[in-house]
């Protein structure tokens, strides 16, 4: 008799082995305590989320003898060893996806008037629901709207904004959720455990990881990846089986971008698809990986479903990616694998995809134009006349700055209607004694405040809001994508936003720049 296939060995035969969906067992067996029975329950959720196990596992426990209901099912009466066997009379399974016709759902309608012929409920259990016709949907709603008492129905669905509304407000909805990556891997350490075999934690988690969320996938894969329970299982080699991208690869692969060094990153796509990874599959972990550094530098690395080393490595990363790019690149390769169809030069669309990420995006034409930035009312106090030294105390806190942001561009939007979209691109880096620094990275914007009266009027804004006299310095910030860069030692180094930039690595331009107006 050939081996049983391991996800069916291992599907829970009892609540409390359900990964991942506490918020519906708790429920269910609630509702089974109280005797709060519905007649009609509605699944949804991903593919491999427990639905129709879930569904088994009512059926069975709605018809178990145990006495307790904290027990059921107990798998050890005859309806919960009949159901595990497939052979009990009272539990109907039906695939909508074969069954999609009207006479299907009457035919079913005719038989449910039968009383239980062993249970006390007779369960249908009705997957993928969303492929029933609409005339079989009407049909279906007839038998929900007046059902006998012995019947329970269970619909299961993948897409439930397919099933019709009347439908949904017939049934009491449970929505599946997918399974967080470091409890399936628990669950197939579990397994393996239990079955001897030999594998890697790192490899349970990246096989965790490629069965995005369902544990059934997961288990299959890991059933594909065990030939020989002898053999211990590696990264390396569950990366060879599934066809995936060296980890290695990867990281290097970010870190070329950060570097903005096409060559070396053209170099690792081309090598990993050589060495066999599929290009589709290397483009979601570059997708992924690059997630996981824009949550770390946006927010924080603990939204990240991963180790702390690997944490950590994303917080590294997240200090070397301008903003810019890292969005860009998440665009163009998550592009690549939604349209990617194969070809005779696989890697292709990767290689556009990386070219694409490290042009700089053409930023939009915003013109703050003289004209608007008339003489400012009497209300805006003038600036000091002189800046104060370097490394003087702060006359405001740079989060006041910060804070008040937003007040500040609203009083000057009305002198200038565009000015507050231009300064979008700008932040404010520190306060220098009476001095701020507001900082960009894009070099067009960086060209528009270059004309004093422009400056004269963001330090009138600034020190009526702040009720202090404040001056402004506009600076550039470049990680590289800009040409035409000014070198380091060009720039003033007494300046010590300058120097701060120098040892961040930045390319920082002087506000002393000017351009002729014309």
């Amino acid at each position: 008799m050939p081996k049983q296939a391991l996800y069916l060995k291992w599907r829970p035969t009892t609540f409390n082995d359900v990964v991942g969906q506490e918020h519906i067992t708790r429920t269910l067996r609630n509702s089974l305590k109280s005797g709060r029975i519905r007649h009609a329950y509605l699944f949804s959720g991903p593919r491999g989320t427990g639905k129709t196990t879930m569904a088994r596992l009512l059926a069975k426990a709605l018809n178990c003898r145990d006495a307790d209901p904290d027990n059921r099912p107990c798998n050890v009466c005859p309806a919960c060893v009949a159901v595990n066997e497939g052979r009990y009379l009272d539990l109907i399974e039906i695939d909508a996806a074969t069954h999609t016709g009207v006479d299907d759902v009457r035919d079913l309608r005719d038989k449910i008037a039968f009383a239980p012929g062993e249970g006390a409920y007779k369960v249908y259990i009705i997957d993928e629901v969303h492929r029933f016709t609409g005339n079989a949907f009407d049909a279906l709603l007839k038998t929900l709207e007046e059902p006998p008492a012995h019947a329970i129905f269970v619909l299961a669905t993948t897409e439930i904004d397919k099933v019709p509304a009347t439908i949904k407000s017939r049934c009491l909805p449970f929505e599946f959720r997918r399974i967080p990556l470091l409890e399936v891997a628990d669950r197939l350490q579990l397994i393996a455990e239990s079955e001897g075999l030999q594998i890697e934690r790192p490899a349970l988690e990246l096989i965790a990881r490629y069965g995005t969320g369902s544990v059934r996938d997961s288990i299959s894969l890991l059933d594909q990846i065990v030939a020989d329970p002898e053999e211990i299982i590696t990264l390396e080699m569950a990366q060879q089986v599934l066809g995936t991208a060296s980890l290695a690869a990867v990281k290097d692969l970010v870190d070329a971008l950060a570097r903005m060094d096409a060559a070396s990153a053209l170099h690792i796509i081309n090598i990993a698809v050589d060495a066999g990874a599929d290009p589709r599959q290397f483009g979601q972990q570059v997708v992924e990986h690059l997630r996981a550094v824009l949550l770390a530098q946006t927010a924080s690395a603990d939204l990240v479903e991963a180790s702390r080393e690997d944490q950590a490595l994303y917080e590294a990363q997240a200090e070397t990616i301008p903003r810019g790019m890292l969005v860009r690149a998440i665009r163009t390769f998550n592009d690549a694998v939604n349209t990617y169809r194969g070809g005779w030069q696989p890697q292709l669309a990767l290689e556009l995809a990386l070219m694409e990420a490290l042009e700089p995006e053409p930023a939009p034409a915003v013109m703050w134009t003289n004209a608007a930035a008339p003489l400012p009312p009497p209300d805006l106090p003038q600036p000091p006349v002189e800046a104060t030294p370097p490394g003087a105390p702060p006359v405001v806190e740079l989060a006041a700055i910060r804070e008040l942001w937003g007040k500040s561009m609203h009083i000057l939007g009305q002198r200038s209607s565009n000015a507050p979209e231009v300064m979008r691109y700008f932040r404010a880096l520190r306060v220098d004694g009476n001095v701020i620094y507001l900082g960009t990275d894009t070099e067009l914007y960086y060209e528009k405040l270059q004309y004093p009266e422009k400056v004269q009027l963001l330090e009138q804004v600034f020190s009526h809001v702040h009720k202090k006299p404040l001056r402004v310095k506009i600076v550039l910030v470049n990680s590289g994508e800009i040409p035409g860069k000014t070198p380091l030692d060009s720039v003033d180094m007494s300046d010590p936003l300058a120097s701060l930039g120098a040892e961040l690595g930045a390319e920082i331009k002087p506000h002393e720049r000017r351009r002729s107006q014309k």
